[in-house]
């Protein structure tokens, strides 16, 4: 059978956006936010105004307008969350794709799709208000995430409805609602859920990295930005 990763790939032929608006492909800058950038040294990674304050500078520096990366980037700021730091949990892995845009950006599905499960993870440092959408190509099922975004994303929300390409599903919450962070989405693909609903392990151990790499590929395989 043909690897998950390949067929995520084939899925799209160019730019395919999840967030709504003029966003053009070259409107992106890649960011490194992993233990390898010195710039974070600096910076009060524990203060969500201080981190958007250099999210900032960055696309100014860049003459862009959104800021995108972090598959499978090992980060140092999640150390300032006990969700993450401590001595059951040290995760430190990224395995999603992060998109920073302000907030109350709208946020739509690549794919067509169905709503598979919506929660609000409101833990320090969580996704808050999450949506996870099931998607049928092919004859093959799997599953997008979409985290931190706006309570209101939430509302008048069902299970099993339907979904568009290119249609709206949400917006992004500010740092009040979408677990204390600088306004970004995070986009995860999943080919297995196991058993979770509303809810995905986005960031990992080192031991379990390579299992999770294989059930959640590159999503810029399928947005190709």
């Amino acid at each position: 059978m043909q690897s998950f990763s390949d067929f995520i790939n084939e899925l799209t032929t160019g730019f395919t956006p999840v967030i709504g608006g003029e966003y053009k492909n070259e409107d992106y800058a890649y960011i490194d936010l992993s233990e390898n950038n010195r710039d974070l040294l600096r910076l009060e990674v524990a203060s969500s105004e201080a981190f958007s304050i250099f999210i900032g500078e960055f696309l100014k520096n860049r003459k862009a307008k959104a800021a995108y990366g972090g598959y499978n980037e090992l980060r140092t700021l999640y150390n300032r969350s006990e969700l993450f730091n401590n001595a059951e949990a040290n995760r430190n892995i990224h395995i999603g794709l992060d998109v920073w845009v302000p907030a109350f950006s709208d946020i739509i599905s690549p794919l067509a799709g169905t709503i598979h499960s919506y929660r609000d993870n409101d833990n320090f440092g969580d996704y808050g208000p999450t949506i996870i959408l099931e998607h049928l190509e092919k004859g093959r099922t799997f599953y997008t995430l979409y985290g931190h975004l706006s309570r209101n994303s939430l509302v008048h929300l069902n299970e099993g409805d339907e979904v568009k390409a290119g249609e709206k599903i949400a917006e992004l919450g500010d740092f009040d609602e979408n677990g204390d962070y600088a306004p970004h989405l995070h986009f995860q693909i999943m080919e297995n859920m196991n058993g979770n609903t509303g809810d995905f392990p986005g960031v990992v151990k080192k031991e379990d990295l390579e299992n999770y790499l294989k059930n959640c590929p590159d999503p810029n395989l399928l947005l190709k930005i």
